[in-house]
């Protein structure tokens, strides 16, 4: 189930921020992370657990793996000198990706899910908003790495963790709402509780795998469970002298 529009018939603003936030992923990623091939810049900058949880640099050498399914070698870049505090990485790795699904998606779900999200809070909320929820995100997964000892080394990178408190914030302020979905090659259209919902759902699951010995997939489930609920939890005080929009007038031909 792809979200791939929703019902803006009641937005009363224009959505600047969310598309300033698109486009500052999209120059990072292309002119700093070089599409994904600029290791030495996504190494040093990415979240690194270990460096949060003792607030020092971490640097390791380039390594040979080896896929246990294929028996293919493959290089592993090293964790590069971070040429700022470490704790601002969780501020740089939000806009950074792993490649084109990564970006592609994230800013499909922030396209359509934020602008409605900056519409009830501003633009400055809207702001520390999205910002609050990504750092909450990123230590959520500093937090599960540290509690399972796994993946300490592993760095993260995404705005997935601020984008899930996009859509936490979402479901609670628009839980009607329609959203047009992808299933089964067909475009539907369903309440934003079932589009959102399911989404959590299938992140819960899967967190909840990697707490029993899964992998992960390499996808940093409990950052963007963090994320969400953060969204979920707060996004009301953040709208907090904030008018709802009126509902839109709506026309029917009987």
């Amino acid at each position: 189930m792809i979200p791939i529009g929703d019902d803006n018939r009641d937005r009363t603003s224009t959505p600047w921020l969310t598309w300033v936030l698109i486009a500052l992923n999209v120059i990072v990623f292309v002119f700093f992370q070089g599409f994904d091939r600029n290791d030495r810049f996504t190494y040093a900058f990415s979240t690194v657990p270990q460096e949060i949880l003792t607030g020092k640099d971490v640097v390791t050498p380039d390594r040979t793996a080896v896929d246990r399914s294929t028996g293919e070698r493959f290089a592993v870049p090293g964790l590069q000198p971070t040429p700022v505090p470490v704790y601002l990485t969780i501020l740089f790795s939000m806009f950074m990706h792993a490649g084109f699904a990564h970006i592609i998606g994230n800013m499909l779900f922030l396209y359509i899910f934020g602008d409605n999200v900056e519409d009830r809070l501003g633009r400055l909320r809207f702001l520390l908003f999205y910002l609050f929820c990504g750092i909450v995100a990123s230590l959520s997964h500093v937090l599960v790495a540290s509690a399972t000892g796994r993946n300490l080394l592993v760095p993260s990178l995404g705005a997935s963790g601020a984008i899930s408190g996009v859509l936490g914030a979402y479901l609670l302020l628009f839980p009607r709402k329609r959203v047009r979905v992808l299933f089964s090659w067909s475009v539907i259209s369903v309440p934003a509780l079932v589009a959102v919902g399911f989404w959590f759902v299938f992140q819960l699951i899967n967190g909840l795998g990697y707490l029993g010995g899964g992998t992960g997939g390499g996808v940093a489930y409990a950052a963007h469970i963090g994320g969400f609920v953060a969204g979920l939890a707060t996004v009301k005080l953040w709208a907090i002298g904030r008018k709802p929009a009126p509902p839109a007038r709506r026309e029917y031909y009987r």
